[in-house]
């Protein structure tokens, strides 16, 4: 299935309501167009990354958190990219951690991880971007990591 390259955007409260729109948000619009299983590992991914940015990072301008996901085609497949830039938080960087079992948070980025093709973290005009790829049948290309740290 070759998808139509589209992109939206939307802008959600820093607050853990944001993560509940963006997920409806993104399942509204893409639920006629990809999948239904990629579908649900999109809007959990999306879920993680909006909650993170609520929880450990500074809000953008507005006291929101801009959401962006995008439908393309490339070499291997069809693709959906997210995107989730908040302020950033003064010192610390998003990185894949391990929770013990009995820790009651801690697992975003691993879920994230787990789901998606490639995710990482770069800095765009606004601010701190964390972004996952996720391929329709999960192909990612030989050798690829699945985490990238852009300039």
């Amino acid at each position: 299935m070759a998808l139509a390259d589209r992109a939206w955007c939307v802008v959600v409260p820093h607050h853990a309501r944001g993560a509940r729109q963006a997920r409806h948000r993104l399942r509204a619009e893409l639920a006629a167009v990809i999948p239904p299983e990629l579908l649900s590992d999109t809007v959990a991914v999306v879920a993680e990354l909006v909650a993170n940015a609520v929880r450990h990072a500074n809000p953008l301008p507005g006291d929101v958190v801009r959401v962006a996901w995008r439908l393309r085609t490339r070499a291997g497949g069809d693709v959906v990219e997210v995107r989730v830039t908040d302020g950033g938080a003064e010192s610390r960087i998003p990185r894949l951690c391990t929770a013990p079992p009995e820790a009651p948070s801690g697992r975003g980025l691993g879920i994230v991880a787990a789901l998606a093709d490639r995710w990482g973290v770069d800095h765009d005009g606004l601010g701190q971007c964390v972004w996952a790829e996720l391929t329709l049948g999960g192909l990612r290309p030989p050798g690829a990591p699945r985490w990238q740290r852009a300039g």
